[in-house]
């Protein structure tokens, strides 16, 4: 096997995958909004709490 053939390969294999990845699984229960507010209010957190530990400035 020559390196131009394991890259033919490998992109046919990838590309074959790529095709694959149109499935889509939205859970009713899971709402966008719902996680990114709580990704939001996570992130705060922690920014509020390593503000709180870092007094020597």
């Amino acid at each position: 096997m020559t390196a131009s053939s394991g890259f033919a390969s490998a992109h046919t294999a990838l590309v074959s995958l790529a095709s694959e990845g149109e499935h889509v699984d939205n859970h009713p229960s899971i709402s966008p909004y719902m996680t990114g507010g709580a990704a939001l209010v996570i992130l705060l957190l922690l920014v509020w709490i390593t503000t709180r530990f870092n007094r020597d400035r």
